[in-house]
C-alpha cells in the first residue's frame, strides 16, 4: 500500500482533484461545455411536468450520465494524446470507442426523455 493522505484530508484532496478535473475539462473541451449547457437548459423541465420521483430521477440521471461519459472520453483522449501524436490504429480505436460511448449515452438520454415525456 502506498503512503498518502487518509481520512478527511484524503476526502478534501479528492474533492480538490475532482474540481480541478471539471474545471480543466470545461476549459479545454467544447463538447463538455455544450453538454453542460444542454443539461442546465433541460434540468428545470424535470420539475415543470407532473412526474413521479422515479421519472424525475431517471431524467436527471440520464443528463448527468452524459456528462460522466464525456469526462471519461476526455480522459481517454488526454492519455492517448500524451502517449504520442503520430497516427496509431490503436489510439484511433480508443478515441473512436470513447466517442461512441458518448453518442450512445446521448441516445439513451434522448430515449429516456421521449419515453417519459411523451
Amino acid at each position: 500500500m502506498k503512503p498518502g493522505k487518509t481520512g478527511i484530508t484524503r476526502i478534501v484532496a479528492a474533492a480538490r482533484y475532482s474540481w480541478k478535473g471539471l474545471r480543466s475539462t470545461w476549459q479545454t473541451e467544447a463538447a463538455f461545455r455544450q453538454e453542460v449547457v444542454a443539461c442546465l437548459l433541460l434540468a428545470p423541465w424535470i420539475f415543470f411536468f407532473e412526474l413521479t420521483g422515479v421519472e424525475r430521477a431517471l431524467l436527471l440521471s440520464s443528463l448527468i450520465l452524459v456528462l460522466i461519459v464525456e469526462l471519461l472520453n476526455s480522459s481517454i483522449e488526454a492519455v492517448v494524446d500524451r502517449i504520442g501524436t503520430e497516427h496509431s490504429e490503436l489510439s484511433g480505436k480508443a478515441k473512436d470507442a470513447g466517442s461512441a460511448a458518448v453518442l450512445l449515452t446521448i441516445l439513451l438520454a434522448t430515449a429516456i426523455w421521449i419515453l417519459i415525456l411523451i
